[in-house]
């Protein structure tokens, strides 16, 4: 019997201009790309924000998750991970080092939750985080956090931001200056976070996190 292989997160296609990222310290190649930790984030896409993603694994035909404009990947189409030993220095002057994970909003929990159930992409953790609910599973190289956006007009779903890994958070928050805000305490357990203020022009939220001291222990 063939099992099927688990959806994985190929690629982010955003609509924010390569600059933007280049001066928050990432490598952009000259095809406007960045290669992170095993997904491909490709910039200038026409809209706003995040626009699509592809994923590998998924069935075939599926052009959008509640809203979510998709595209199915080949497994040749991801960009390339690190190496499966000790962690490799980053490539990028900012030291980022993995995506690790994409935020959806959705007004619906329920049919969100649904559509990606019906993509195979159903949630493997729900929480109750005070008054809205969270979800959550392993795309791959990241995890896929699924927001409840309580009290928000009826819609579809849409990619709010993401989260990168960096070797040295604090370093690099004092290298950004005014553009990032002070480093905190993630939800995650061990972990901390600063997040990309609004006057970086960027159209996703986008936050920098230092690396999980438990990795693989997330679903």
């Amino acid at each position: 019997m063939t099992v099927a292989a688990r959806p994985t997160l190929a690629e982010l296609r955003l609509a924010d201009p390569p600059e933007r990222w280049e001066a928050l310290g990432f490598r952009v190649e000259a095809d406007a790309t960045i290669a992170l930790g095993g997904v491909r984030l490709v910039l200038g896409a026409p809209g706003v924000g995040i626009v699509a993603w592809a994923l590998t694994g998924i069935p075939a035909g599926i052009s959008d998750i509640d809203g979510l404009a998709t595209s199915a990947a080949e497994p040749g189409d991801m960009a390339p991970p690190p190496p499966p030993a000790a962690p490799a220095r980053s490539a990028h002057p900012n030291g980022a080092v993995a995506l690790d994970h994409v935020v959806v909003l959705t007004p619906d929990f329920d049919r969100t939750a649904a559509a990606l159930e019906q993509a195979q992409l159903p949630l493997r953790h729900i929480r109750d985080a005070g008054g809205f609910r969270q979800g959550f599973r392993r795309v791959g190289p990241a995890i896929l956090e699924l927001v409840e956006a309580v009290g928000a007009p009826a819609g579809p779903a849409r990619f709010w931001g993401l989260v990168a890994v960096v070797e040295d958070l604090d370093g690099l928050v004092e290298r950004l200056g005014d553009r990032v805000g002070a480093v905190k305490p993630a939800v995650q357990p061990g972990r901390r976070i600063a997040t990309v203020r609004t006057s970086a022009g960027l159209g996703p939220a986008l936050a920098f996190m230092s690396r999980d001291p438990q990795p693989g222990s997330r679903p």
